[in-house]
């Protein structure tokens, strides 16, 4: 006997969990035992058959399963750290000349649902969104520092703002282990400065991590616009690759700070590569330039489905604008991280704002996240990022 509460569910309704897939909605509990969220459970079918083990949730999600089959007991939550350690190392993340940050937990794809952990050089960015695995939290610093030794000085908790939002916690950042952050990492040959404890996320995007890559190759001799720009990881990589002139944008000061920081700590004037901390749609609305190439990579439009439609009515209006602004023979990497709009809608709205630019458009690579954010073939919700490498005729 387990002394997990135990959680049963309808019949029929095991058949998703049978497949793997980690969520369970409270419409499918057939008992619900006196639980709290954050509390650790034990999901069965409807005739008692243990299926897996979870964390029990407040709202609709009402169950995020971590596990299945295996309880949760000895070295568990090491075990799994290893193993998508060893996910990273075997795809060429750790260890790489030019490259110190990866994400090494990526929620449901490495079976941790609620969970991300991004290690920056020598610190770790522990970030978790929902209460069972917030409260685990010093027992996976253990878990790190067992596994990193001394190469591992800090550890940070940057839960609060996630907290707060999916849970209703009111909770406080701050340091697991050591004092001190990283402030400085590496991403093919750029130096980015990175603010962990005031910036978004855990501090840098690491989602477009090989979408920066393919910039860098296609940048030479270019005049590139990078809007929603953040920290600049889009304009250094396009000047890293030879481009004549970047424009970054972003409504953010902070981030227009951070942007022009990193130009200068790699070597370039942000007096004649300009930034701009103006609302991106604003400026794409409003400037006479063109561009030989374009990023758009907006925050998510939509978090939640009764947004979808708006979502939808901002990317196509951001992209019909850009493609009015791109020379003949230009390039457009344009993406979406909202989770409610899919791989086919953001396509087509992108083909529809192409039509209203009466601009010919050739896809020439669909773009998302690198390795370091796997998603689990039998959770594809998990693909949040979607892109769209684009030719303009």
């Amino acid at each position: 006997m387990s002394d997990y509460p135990k959680i049963f569910l309808r019949r029929g309704k095991e058949v998703p969990v049978r497949r793997r897939h980690p969520w369970i909605f409270s419409g499918a509990i057939q008992h619900l035992p006196d639980v709290k969220p954050g509390d650790l459970v034990e999901v069965a079918d409807f005739n008692g058959e243990v299926l897996g083990y979870g964390f029990f949730e407040s709202g609709s999600l009402a169950v995020k399963l971590f596990s299945f089959g295996e309880p949760p007991v000895g070295g568990f939550w090491e075990r799994k750290l290893r193993r998508a350690l060893m996910l990273r190392k075997q795809t060429g993340l750790v260890d790489q000349p030019g490259n110190n940050a990866y994400r090494l937990i990526f929620s449901e794809g490495d079976g941790m649902p609620g969970l991300i952990i991004d290690i920056y050089g020598s610190t770790a960015v522990i970030q978790a969104n929902s209460a069972g695995m917030y409260s685990l939290r010093q027992h996976l610093a253990g878990c790190l520092k067992e596994i990193y030794g001394d190469s591992l000085s800090a550890i940070y908790d940057k839960s609060s703002e996630t907290m707060r939002k999916q849970a209703a916690l009111v909770t406080t950042d701050g340091f697991l282990a050591g004092s001190e952050c990283t402030t400085r990492i590496e991403e093919h040959g750029c130096l980015y400065d990175i603010d962990i404890a005031g910036g978004q996320k855990t501090g840098f995007f690491l989602d477009q991590r090989d979408n920066r890559e393919l910039l860098y190759r296609l940048a030479a001799g270019k005049r590139v616009l990078n809007t929603y720009c953040y920290t600049g990881g889009f304009s250094v990589a396009a000047l890293k690759g030879g481009a004549v002139e970047v424009h970054s944008v972003d409504s953010s000061r902070r981030a227009i700070t951070l942007t022009e920081q990193n130009l200068v700590l790699n070597g370039y004037d942000p007096q004649i590569h300009k930034c701009h901390a103006v609302d991106a749609m604003h400026f794409l609305d409003t400037m006479e330039s063109v561009w030989d190439l374009i990023v758009l990579d907006p925050p998510a439009f939509a978090k939640h489905i009764s947004q979808r439609h708006k979502a939808l009515s901002a990317y196509r209006h951001i992209n019909r604008e850009a493609f009015k602004k791109i020379t003949h023979g230009g390039f457009l990497f344009t993406f979406s991280c909202s989770q409610v709009v899919d791989k086919e809608q953001f396509t087509s709205i992108v083909m529809a704002a192409a039509i209203e630019a009466d601009r010919l458009v050739k896809i020439i690579r669909y773009l998302g996240h690198p390795a370091d954010h796997p998603v689990s073939i039998c959770h594809p919700e998990g693909t949040y990022l979607k892109g769209l490498l684009l030719y303009v005729e």
